[in-house]
């Protein structure tokens, strides 16, 4: 059972991703709420599998709650919920540790695959939102260094989703060699995190959203 938490400002959205999600099995609403200080207190006592965060709410934002969130709780698996338009505090979310973004116009099916990959220890991003973000500049200084064949290999599989150990079983190597090549990976694309390497990896063209 994946346990679900939801925090959007919006009461009647915030109640029909309830409805859609409860009808999924395996999938349980444990937490909604339209203030992220509530759901900081919800943290102190229990830990949802995957979180739903809004980005723009009054009193406590997305891009704070997710931090203050990621403060006390390292191993949760936070995506954003996101209008397509609303790119102001992409970068931030990405930042403050989101695995992914969905659109609130996303469907229930896209909204159970971006729930059961973060879940298992993937990312994702609607493909709208990446493409968006692949136009932005994350850092200039960027993929002045080339890739390897093996860190191309490894990049790609990031970048569809898999963690650390489903990519060393694809490669026949253990998870610490992976680690390493995505470190170098990171260090040569100048990004921070797995996210953001998925957004240069589509702006470089090492990766293309189909």
């Amino acid at each position: 059972m994946i346990k679900i938490a939801i925090i959007d400002d919006h009461d009647l959205f915030r109640e029909g991703i309830r409805l859609v999600l409860g009808q999924i099995e395996d999938f349980d609403v444990v937490f909604d709420t339209s203030d992220g200080s509530l759901f900081l207190e919800f943290l102190q006592h229990t830990i949802p599998d995957v979180v739903l965060m809004d980005i723009n709410m009054p009193i406590i934002d997305g891009v704070e709650t997710t931090e203050k969130s990621l403060e006390m709780r390292p191993e949760l698996k936070i995506i954003a919920l996101t209008m397509f338009a609303d790119t102001t505090h992409y970068t931030q979310m990405i930042n403050a540790g989101v695995k992914g973004f969905i659109l609130k116009k996303s469907n229930k099916n896209e909204l159970q695959h971006a729930i059961t990959m973060v879940n298992s220890g993937g990312n994702y991003f609607s493909q709208e939102i990446i493409q968006k973000l692949a136009f932005q500049t994350i850092n200039s200084n960027a993929g002045n260094d080339s890739l390897t064949s093996r860190e191309m290999d490894i990049l790609h599989w990031v970048c569809t989703g898999l963690t650390t150990h489903e990519i060393a079983d694809k490669l026949f190597i253990s998870a610490k060699t992976v680690e390493v090549h995505r470190n170098n990976i990171l260090h040569k694309a100048d990004v921070r995190n797995s996210a953001e390497l998925i957004i240069w990896a589509v702006k470089n063209n090492y990766f293309s959203i189909e």
